[in-house]
């Protein structure tokens, strides 16, 4: 991490908040060990209890990434949970996505259930997002995926979802001005009503205040992230989906999503110089999959190839009805952030301080 997150601190020794937070917040309070194996475990038993009359005792969101497709397989051959895979296709999946989920439903004998979001709906909030000229574009997607999984557990009743939310590759997160809150039901709103032209009728929408909230407090609906509990490195997650399950691997953490790989790999380091490689890459230093030198020389190569990148900006201007001319001009706009829009910040500190004083979230996110 470096001063691109312009909000960064370093002690004496040189070493920047996130380290520190690592070593003195997250490390001695994540065991993925036999203890951590002991509390999944209890928790396993009680979802077996609480789903024995159901046809599926919990919910898991899957993308075809590698988080998402590790739970499917521990939930599944490792702990014997009986969980309905939720996918949403928000119009971007690309082809190793599509494989991965196929496979996996496949080789574990799985239920499927896709939410196909409207794509009229779908291209029009994300033009708006391009043309209000902020960093987080794909927060359209994103609020999709967690609003259409947590409206349909509240719908169906089901009381645990689980996530490949994980600290082995996640300790490190993206500062906001980066990465905004794609739950912020507000910001959504008021980017869509200033540069939308289609009503959102069947979009999935949810504030993080009800799924913070009301689903978890008053529908009951509890969240587990299994991958906190036992070993997880990311290279031998991947290789062993790749030969149990033919599972095909991606050049980089969310590039499963086309248009993920294009905000990330390019919208975001061009035309912000805000590098997700470098969060995701101190993750993995952190946890010891990766050394720092090895880190700073990919980080010193740009993460497109330009075949690649000259296919994708046509690819995703023709999808959004734009010229490659006028998505170029939308990339020269002026830079724009989540503070230029409405936005419920106030909130979501006021949440994550609390949140952090009781221990439930370690990791920095401001």
């Amino acid at each position: 991490m470096d001063t691109s997150d312009s909000k960064i601190s370093f002690d004496s020794n040189g070493r920047c908040e996130y380290c520190n937070n690592y070593y003195s917040n997250i490390l001695p309070n994540w065991h993925p060990d036999e203890r951590g194996l002991r509390e999944i475990i209890s928790v396993v038993d009680k979802i077996k209890k609480d789903g024995r009359d159901r046809d599926h005792d919990c919910l898991i969101g899957i993308s075809g990434g590698v988080d998402s497709s590790y739970v499917t397989y521990l939930a599944k051959a490792k702990f014997g949970l009986r969980p309905l895979l939720f996918h949403v296709d928000a119009g971007w999946n690309s082809q190793q996505a599509v494989n991965n989920i196929e496979k996996l439903v496949d080789g574990l004998n799985l239920d499927l259930h896709t939410e196909v979001v409207n794509w009229q709906e779908m291209k029009d909030l994300q033009l708006a997002f391009f043309k209000a000229q902020v960093p987080h574009i794909d927060t359209p997607q994103d609020h999709a995926f967690f609003a259409g999984l947590y409206n349909f557990a509240a719908k169906h009743s089901f009381k645990y979802i689980l996530t490949g939310a994980n600290y082995s590759t996640e300790c490190v997160r993206e500062p906001l001005e980066w990465h905004y809150h794609a739950s912020d039901l507000r910001q959504l709103k008021d980017i869509h009503r200033r540069f939308g032209s289609r009503p959102l009728k069947t979009f999935p929408l949810s504030d993080i205040f009800t799924f913070k909230i009301y689903y978890r407090y008053f529908k009951g609906i509890q969240v587990v992230k299994p991958l906190n509990y036992v070993p997880f490195r990311k290279e031998e997650a991947m290789q062993e989906l790749v030969d149990k399950f033919g599972w095909q691997r991606y050049a980089h953490k969310h590039y499963e999503s086309r248009f993920t790989r294009f905000y990330e790999g390019y919208w975001l380091p061009t035309k912000f110089g805000y590098d997700k490689r470098r969060a995701h890459f101190s993750s993995l230093i952190l946890t010891g999959q990766m050394t720092r030198e090895d880190a700073l020389e990919r980080i010193a190569q740009t993460a497109y190839n330009p075949d690649d990148l000259a296919q994708d900006f046509e690819y995703i201007a023709t999808k959004l009805d734009l010229t490659v001319g006028e998505l170029q001009q939308i990339m020269d706009g002026p830079n724009k952030s989540y503070k230029d829009y409405a936005n419920a910040m106030t909130f979501i500190n006021l949440g994550t301080r609390v949140l952090r004083a009781v221990g439930v979230q370690r990791a920095i996110i401001r």
